[in-house]
């Protein structure tokens, strides 16, 4: 299923920029396609690891707050004339707690991941805030004077490719191998299929949220610096567009909402698809209200989507009971 899933949406990734590119054909220049991806890339990058946390039957919905908040951290330290690599370090390190501070309250508390993610949310989101009124960039207003080698960063090229997507390509490979292609992953799967089964294993199950969760806060951490690095600035809002196209990606990519399954490669395919589709509207002069519209009910469907096949037996008894009753 995985593998057809994933053919499938290469397809559609395909067919998606052939008709984007017959509305504005600059869509199909190569050099367009490769360098457009670091508009989004930044999607794919939180939406592969957000993929491991709903496979073994969490959500992580703080991952925006979480850019927020290393963003305008790593502003504030850069400000204060920290030397770059430490404070690239420390932004590295802060996503990491904030992972780790979300698994240990899901851990401790026995809560709904949800539920803790929505109070992490706002917390995280009003510490970011909080560190902008401090280093006086009020509201949503940026922090600048980053030095030329750390904005250069994100408009480098490796190979002829933009890093950023090569970034992307690499963290693409390595949660590859993590989740199929080796015991961690045969471990998460287990543990979202049936976590009492997982227990019964002698499985870490208190264990593996702290790296699933750490994962996630890390990755955000990466695209804080991605992000930071492509605009010039660190703002506090700079992840808060991210969290809808991330799950949708996820969840298009072949991410069981019930946990239990999913693909990486899946993922990756569909935040180029999301991604696309947003930088193809763009393109063709859809206003971005409507760009963020169809996102949303492209989420909606591939849910109702994904609901129905898992309860296809349920949906195929009642059309037959509607066609004997009639």
């Amino acid at each position: 299923m995985k593998l057809n899933w994933e053919i499938t949406l290469l397809l559609l990734l395909a067919l998606e920029i052939a008709l984007f590119g017959a509305i504005n054909p600059r869509m199909l220049d190569v050099n367009t396609l490769l360098f457009s991806t670091s508009d989004f890339i930044c999607i794919g990058i939180v939406a592969l690891p957000l993929t491991l946390v709903i496979i073994s039957g969490g959500i992580d919905i703080s991952l925006g707050s979480t850019i927020g908040l290393c963003a305008i951290a790593l502003g504030v330290m850069m400000q204060a004339g920290w030397p770059m690599a430490l404070a690239v370090s420390l932004t590295l390190a802060r996503g990491l707690l904030c992972g780790l501070i979300n698994a240990a309250l899901i851990h401790y508390t026995g809560i709904s991941p949800l539920v803790i993610n929505l109070g992490t949310l706002y917390l995280y989101g009003g510490g970011a805030l909080l560190l902008s009124g401090m280093a006086g960039a009020t509201g949503y207003e940026g922090i600048g004077g980053f030095p030329d080698n750390f904005t250069a960063f994100a408009n480098l090229t490796l190979f002829g490719l933009p890093v950023p997507l090569v970034l992307f390509a690499v963290i693409t490979l390595l949660f590859w191998l993590l989740a199929h292609r080796g015991r961690f992953g045969r471990h998460l799967f287990l543990l979202g299929q049936n976590p009492r089964a997982a227990r019964y294993a002698a499985l870490s199950v208190n264990g593996m949220p702290y790296a699933l969760y750490g994962l996630v806060g890390l990755a955000s951490a990466i695209a804080a610096l991605v992000l930071v690095s492509y605009f010039g600035s660190a703002r506090s809002d700079l992840g808060r567009d991210l969290l809808m196209p991330a799950l949708t990606a996820a969840v298009l990519g072949g991410a069981n909402i019930y946990g239990g399954s999913g693909s990486v490669v899946g993922t990756a395919l569909a935040a180029l698809l999301v991604g696309y589709l947003q930088q193809g509207l763009q393109m063709a002069g859809v206003p971005n209200q409507v760009s963020s519209a169809l996102s949303g009910a492209l989420l909606v469907i591939v849910v109702m989507g994904r609901s129905l096949s898992l309860h296809r037996e349920w949906v195929r008894r009642l059309f037959s009971r509607k066609t004997i009753g009639a």
